[in-house]
């Protein structure tokens, strides 16, 4: 299942998620620190999406309430209720 999610509050505007039975196939971030959001999609592929969740909500960037991470966890979260 591949699903979009559109950012709020950071410098990415979308990330696109795909799921396979709750592990995460692939992550692809629009807009955005490439080569930091490279990084995050690389590690987080083929973790399960609850982990990564877990591991990434809450992280802020500067004074801003959320961060590319932040945003991701939320993408993830959506994903899986959208698979249910």
């Amino acid at each position: 299942m591949t699903y979009a999610y559109k950012t709020s509050g950071t410098c990415s505007t979308q990330i696109d998620v795909e799921l396979e039975d709750g592990i995460i196939k692939s992550v692809a971030f629009t807009g955005g620190c490439n080569g930091n959001l490279q990084g995050i999609s690389r590690l987080v592929a083929g973790m399960k999406a609850e982990e990564a969740v877990e591991r990434l909500q809450g992280i802020r960037c500067g004074w801003k309430e959320t961060s590319c991470p932040d945003q991701l966890s939320r993408a993830l979260k959506a994903a899986l209720a959208a698979g249910k």
